[in-house]
């Protein structure tokens, strides 16, 4: 059921990389002359010196803290995972630690526009949800509200629409008007304030003029060499640089200026009639991005043109863009960011080097696609000012766009199986590509032969391609740490991989039909060209051969499957969200040690109810955050025979919705 309405029945339709780029056990082959090529090319990168680069990499000071979150203190030793761990279970409940206490925040159609009228599930409308809390809530993120140290806006996307479960009778691939426009108006962003309490982890909402709903029809802006391009011009938008809405956004990141990122992701799945579209050259764009007419289970194209490509093919172009919101202006136009590339974005999530240079994670959240990031030419501007976040604002429009190369230490010892290479690790080293580079006067420079500029930003995948990329397990979120600058990774899964005409493994994909996935681990060199890495965790069940929880001894960590968001608590352990749990029970949210003796101690802190998802964690001192996305979503069940009554119990229909956990009388971990 997920499978279907969130990604368009993905895992049953082959993956759209059909290129015969390298894996590892022929780039050991040619590392040595592609080391010659690369040097060549150095001169394109932006104008950061390599000093200056290598000194932030693993340096302390490098980073500059997001306002909006906790400063991360340590390296992840362990310190702040004082907690019982939660046993796998498959109860409809989130389920927490002893000693801890749980509220909901909000939930799918609670009111946060003034005027929106209380949730009536049996008579839906689009007007209404347009001022409610949308559908499948995925990122969250806090952000201080200057001046008032109790309050904050709650920033999170609405990443998808499962109609069967958002209406009674629905009939699957016919939709009312009334039903596609109210699944129009629960995607998006919501930004709503939330106000804490004295002792409590507890957060309330305040319905009020700064909150604000960004559906798929609030218009944005875009930017960057797809802008005024032949390639996103429309009907509607001859112009080709405003844009009506923002679908599929899945989890997201804050910057240090106070804006919310979040990545347009499984988007293909939301327009109709990709088969009737017969020009060549759409038609080649359309099938990199897995666009396909049994993908449509939305059927919007019915009711708006705009989403039946075979009326205007262009629109298709027009997302998979990193998105960012300005929480503190809520009559200010979102921005769509071309110059970070079009993908399938899980996330984007930003690191600031000791000389200001602005650098932005990003991965391709599909079988067999890439890790990207982008390196800005544009230093930040410190401040909290109106100057500073109009700066700020140009950040993510200037700069070059890299893809990753990865090589292995051990490329002969990998034969799908998952053992260990007899050095006891999965390691080796990478190299950033250039793809594009975009000045400060608004032109752009192609990296790759034969595309222009335009076209790299719009096919983003091609020039990857081209450029002979790594292809990953499903890269997911991407984050760097704040106090050691080392970048992680959730490669979810992949179980095509080694399968008839699929790329086989390679060290840092390193099982075969790999069903519960890994988080890889680079010490970047942030603003320059190389990188090495190694694989934290080999998820799975701790007692088979082919897991691996950073050399911690297996036998004392919880089980974990399918990694998917990634954050950092105050101690400066990585926690890990889990989307489609492949060991038989609910997603849940762990604490990973990073450093020291306990690396790769895994704890299994919550789950949520069944057919959950767990999304968007925040964690600070004083409470955990989590968005609960798709609660009792499970195949033969729907709004006509729930498979959940979470959070509201009895006979309610499940809501997906934003939970706060805090400890009683004390603080998180300790």
């Amino acid at each position: 059921m997920t499978c279907l309405y969130k990604c368009g029945d993905a895992c049953r339709h082959q993956p759209g990389n059909t290129s015969d780029n390298e894996y590892f056990g022929d780039v050991v082959r040619t590392m040595v002359s592609r080391r010659s090529i690369l040097k060549g090319s150095a001169t394109v990168a932006v104008g950061v010196g390599a000093a200056a680069a290598l000194a932030a990499c693993g340096d302390d000071s490098a980073s500059t803290s997001t306002p909006s979150t906790p400063p991360v203190t340590g390296s992840g030793s362990g310190d702040g995972m004082a907690f019982t761990p939660v046993a796998p279970n498959t109860q409809d409940a989130l389920v927490v630690p002893d000693g801890y206490e749980q509220s909901v925040v909000i939930r799918w159609g609670d009111p946060v526009m003034p005027g929106a009228p209380a949730f009536d599930f049996a008579s839906q409308t689009p007007q209404a949800q347009e001022m409610q809390f949308g559908f499948n809530n995925d990122f969250a993120g806090l952000i201080a509200i200057d001046g008032e140290p109790n309050n904050f806006y709650l920033v999170c996307n609405q990443e998808y629409t499962t109609e069967e479960f958002m209406f009674t009778g629905y009939k699957k691939l016919d939709p009312t008007e009334n039903q596609a426009r109210v699944s129009m108006a629960a995607h998006g962003i919501t930004v709503v304030e939330v106000t804490s309490e004295s002792g409590s982890g507890k957060l309330t909402p305040v319905v009020g003029q700064r909150n604000r709903r960004i559906t798929a029809s609030t218009p944005f802006t875009l930017t960057g060499p797809a802008a005024g391009s032949e390639y996103v011009k429309t009907t509607a938008d001859p112009a080709g640089t405003t844009v009506l809405g923002t679908i599929a956004n899945c989890s997201g990141g804050l910057t240090p200026w106070g804006t919310m990122l979040s990545g347009e992701e499984n988007y293909n799945n939301y327009f109709s009639n990709a088969d009737k579209v017969t020009d060549p050259a759409a038609k080649e764009g359309l099938d990199r991005y897995s666009f396909a007419d049994d993908a449509d289970y939305h059927v919007w194209g019915r009711y708006e043109s705009r989403f039946d490509l075979a009326r205007d093919p262009n629109e298709a172009n027009r997302f998979g863009y990193v998105v960012e919101v300005n929480p503190h202006d809520p009559k200010s136009t979102p921005i769509k960011h071309s110059s970070l590339g079009r993908l399938k974005h899980e996330s984007a999530n930003i690191f600031v080097t000791s000389d200001g240079t602005v650098v932005a994670y990003t991965g391709d959240d599909e079988r067999f696609e890439y890790i990207y990031k982008f390196v800005s030419s544009k230093k930040i501007t410190p401040g909290n000012g109106a100057s500073a976040m109009r700066s700020n604002l140009r950040i993510l429009e200037v700069g070059t766009l890299y893809v990753a190369k990865l090589t292995g230490e051990a490329p002969d010892q990998i034969d799908g199986s998952g053992k260990l290479p007899a050095d006891g690790k999965f390691a080796g080293k990478g190299t950033w590509i250039p793809l594009l580079t975009v000045n400060d006067d608004g032109s752009s420079d192609s990296k790759i032969a034969g595309m222009t500029a335009a076209q790299v930003a719009v096919f983003t995948r091609t020039a990857a391609d081209k450029a002979g990329a790594t292809k990953m397990d499903r890269p997911e979120d991407i984050e760097p740490h704040p106090k050691t600058g080392k970048v992680y990774c959730a490669l979810t899964n992949n179980t095509k991989r080694g399968t008839d005409g699929e790329a086989g493994a390679d060290e840092a994909n390193p099982r075969n039909e790999n069903k519960n996935g890994q988080i890889i681990e680079f010490t970047d060199d942030h603003a320059g060209t190389e990188f090495t890495w190694e694989l934290l965790l080999v998820c799975g069940d701790p007692a088979e051969a082919d897991t691996y929880y950073g050399g911690f001894d297996k036998t004392k960590v919880s089980p974990i499957s399918c990694p998917d968001n990634v954050a950092f608590d105050p101690h400066g352990n990585l926690w890990i969200s889990t989307d489609g749990n492949a060991l038989k029970s609910n997603d849940g949210l762990f604490a990973v040690a990073l450093d020291g003796d306990n690396r790769g101690e895994t704890k299994q802190f919550l789950t949520v109810p069944r057919g959950a998802e767990t999304c968007g964690p925040i964690i600070t001192e004083d409470r955990v955050i989590v968005c609960v996305q798709h609660p009792g979503e499970e195949d033969e069940y729907s709004a006509d025979k729930p498979y959940s009554h979470w959070p509201d119990g009895g006979s309610s229909q499940p809501r997906p919705s934003v939970v706060a956990v805090w400890k009683t009388g004390g603080k998180i971990g300790v």
